[in-house]
């Protein structure tokens, strides 16, 4: 017990650490809050300049970038109405509109506040359950990950304002761009109409910012003259009251965070997209509409893609299994560093356990305190002419864009994708279940040809696997469940029960 306190405080004590934690956090935050200038990215070139370094001062330096990153995304997706990364499209579902209410002091000061709470949860239950939860995620066949990427698709009536008709075309629309490019199975062109350059697929980071950013950016045009929103800025920092209002919210949205972080291959866009459709399905008296600048709806995609940064490294130091890209990529740093992520690790080298478990939640500290500072100068950003800000978006994009794989065809890409959300948006399109298919359609198609895989292509006897299992049985009772949940039957029995309950 000595020993695990001593490696847990080693983050802390160590003036050397210390700095390297700090530095990272904070370059995470602005790195994240670029669009396309991803946390994989940034983490993989660390890598290389850190092959030299100790161990330890690595592993500080990475899980700062990381920590700082996923947060950093909120602020361009809050301010900007561009997911810094994938985790942060559903903050700016209602990020957005309250900067354009004038709140964006407020928005970014209470998702710093409850990031860093996803953030802890996540780092406890790493401490306290990985070897639970370790072997929780081994008992995910590929009939389970279908089950969950057809869960999430089932988001749309949640994402999908108005009509659930252009919700399901969306989600459609971006389940076919998300499987341009070869066949993972076959290894042949999928939707690539025999050219080549499409063989390596469509980037899902251009066309989020395709369709946030450019869109976003031509659909200001329509309003150059109207003036900008004055941004409230004198009540950053959330009061006691506020975060104990929404802590219960959090709370549960950091579960589903931890849950879904802990799944080998899945990543907090998913845990955030979840979090939201729970927050918006669970929440009766939200402090606005979803989707016209709720705080509720702020919280929840925060607190539970914060909150699967911890869980994503339960498979990875348990099981030698990446949770998700950024851990991929910390799984090759161990490995230049002589050590072999997986069962052994624990025994054979457990102050790198316990040391990542105290890095974790000193780069949460260091969020909180870095989260906090110069939110007045960001939220002056909203503030800005028409005719400058529209020009920065662009800017911000194209840059982004071009830096994923320092090519010109991404910025095409973006722009193609920039125009095509543009005319969505004028004919009532929501922009978030085009994300959400890109997103879990190839997820949803690998599963399930692993699926039938494994039962010689009988899709009776797949629909026996569904129910073979109790995770299998839970997984298809919470599909059912929710598949009711967007259909007009569950509309009416909900209103008539409403309806009744208010009747003396």
């Amino acid at each position: 017990m000595s020993d695990t306190f001593s490696y847990l405080l080693m983050a802390w004590m160590d003036p050397n650490l210390l700095m390297l934690t700090a530095l990272g956090t904070f370059a995470g935050i602005y790195i994240g809050a670029i669009p396309g200038l991803s946390v994989t990215m940034a983490v993989s070139i660390l890598v290389s300049f850190t092959f030299s370094w100790d161990v330890n001062d690595a592993l500080a330096l990475i899980v700062g970038i990381f920590i700082g990153g996923v947060y950093g995304g909120a602020r361009s997706a809050i301010l900007l109405n561009i997911p810094g990364g994938p985790s942060s499209v559903a903050t700016s579902f209602d990020g957005y509109p309250l900067a354009k209410r004038g709140e964006a002091g407020r928005a970014i000061g209470l998702s710093t506040v409850m990031s860093v709470i996803g953030g802890l949860v996540g780092t406890g239950v790493l401490a306290l359950a990985a070897p639970i939860l370790g072997d929780l995620a081994l008992q995910f066949a590929p009939r389970d990950y279908f089950l969950i990427a057809a869960i999430g698709l089932m988001l749309v009536g949640s994402l999908a304002e108005g009509s659930l008709a252009k919700g399901i075309f969306a989600v459609a629309l971006g389940a076919i761009i998300g499987m341009v490019g070869m066949d993972p199975v076959t290894a042949e062109g999928r939707f690539t109409m025999g050219q080549m350059e499409l063989m390596g697929g469509i980037h899902y980071v251009v066309v989020m910012i395709g369709l946030f950013g450019v869109a976003e950016a031509l659909f200001q045009l329509h309003n150059l003259s109207t003036q900008a929103v004055k941004q409230k800025v004198d009540k950053i920092i959330p009061s006691v009251a506020m975060v104990l209002k929404f802590l219960p919210l959090s709370l549960r949205t950091s579960i589903i965070g931890v849950l879904v972080g802990v799944l080998p291959g899945v990543g907090g866009e998913i845990a955030a997209l979840l979090a939201y459709d729970h927050a918006k399905r669970t929440v009766k008296n939200p402090t606005s509409p979803f989707g016209e600048g709720a705080y509720e709806g702020l919280v929840a995609p925060e607190t539970a893609n914060s909150a699967a940064v911890g869980s994503a490294y339960v498979p990875m130091l348990t099981l030698g299994m990446p949770g998700d890209a950024v851990t991929a990529v910390i799984i090759g740093a161990l490995v230049i560093h002589g050590l072999n992520p997986g069962p052994m690790l624990m025994v054979e080298n457990p102050h790198i356990f316990w040391f990542t478990v105290g890095n974790l939640a000193l780069a949460n500290i260091f969020l909180l305190i870095f989260g906090l500072m110069g939110i007045k100068l960001f939220a002056k950003v909203v503030e800005l002419p028409k005719a400058v800000l529209i020009p920065l978006i662009l800017v911000l994009c194209t840059v982004g864009s071009y830096s994923l794989n320092s090519s010109m065809t991404e910025v095409y890409w973006m722009l193609g994708f920039g125009l095509l959300g543009y005319f969505l948006k004028a004919f009532g399109f929501q922009m978030g279940p085009i994300i959400l298919g890109v997103i879990l359609g190839p997820l949803m198609d690998s599963s399930y040809r692993q699926a039938m895989a494994s039962v010689g292509d009988n899709p009776v006897e797949l629909l026996g696997e569904l129910v073979s299992s109790p995770l299998s049985l839970i997984l298809t009772s919470a599909l059912v469940l929710v598949l009711l949940s967007n259909t007009p039957l569950f509309g009416w029995l909900k209103h008539k029960r409403k309806a009744a309950s208010v009747q003396p």
